[in-house]
């Protein structure tokens, strides 16, 4: 498969290159910008960019402006890179059609996690139907899952939940934002249906249950 290629805007060099350096080493062809003026034209000239990780405070035009440009004609999937953790800019950033927001500092590994967790949603990644995360071994077109070379039956909804959660390993899932994903409907009523599901999940992977982090208040965290 052709490596993707992923665009990165910030207007400090090292934060690029550390960037860089980590989406390579996962097999990303990158292209840098270090204003919002050069990501445009570097945008408008490759079309096989696939993903665009956007920095926000940038000389010349910053990334609001850029993420306005940019979804008036594409819906490029776009990270944006904040030093401010104010709700207001994330809100804003969604409202523009942000895909995903994260504020500095950050893991350069969450952040490629990330990468390749829109990338699969957006089809851009092919995985070949198969996940293997800590032992855990998912086919999705076989429908199973084995552990240690041994078969765990999962209702369907089950393995639709696992596979949500090892497609997105290391991010920290809102109760809302797996509804939306595994059950695939806006969900209005209470969590405990979810909660419900991770319980028998945990229970049917016995050591491996571990994977599943609680984060009090908020959801779910698959995490090796």
């Amino acid at each position: 498969m052709d490596r993707l290629k992923i665009l990165v805007v910030d207007d400090e060099s090292r934060m690029r290159k550390l960037v860089r350096d980590f989406l390579v080493k996962h097999d990303f062809d990158v292209v840098e910008a270090g204003d919002g003026e050069a990501a445009l034209d570097l945008f408008y000239d490759d079309k096989d960019i696939a993903l665009i990780i956007l920095d926000v405070m940038m000389p010349k035009m910053n990334g609001w402006e850029v993420c306005r440009e940019i979804r008036e004609s594409s819906k490029v999937p776009i990270i944006m890179l904040t030093a401010k953790s104010d709700e207001s800019d994330e809100l804003m950033g969604f409202e523009l059609g942000v895909d995903e927001y994260i504020s500095k500092p950050f893991s350069p590994k969450i952040l490629v996690a990330r990468v390749e967790a829109i990338l699969r949603r957006t089809n851009q990644l092919n995985m070949e139907g198969s996940l293997n995360v800590g032992g855990i071994c998912l086919d999705k077109n076989a429908h199973t899952v084995t552990i240690d070379g041994k078969n765990i039956e999962m209702s369907f909804k089950e393995f639709e939940l696992l596979t949500y959660f090892m497609e997105n390993v290391g991010i920290a899932l809102s109760r809302e934002k797996i509804l939306n994903h595994v059950w695939n409907y806006d969900y209005f009523g209470d969590a405990r249906t979810i909660d419900t599901h991770v319980k028998k999940l945990r229970s049917k992977l016995g050591d491996k249950g571990e994977y599943i982090k609680t984060i009090w208040g908020m959801g779910y965290k698959f995490e090796v």
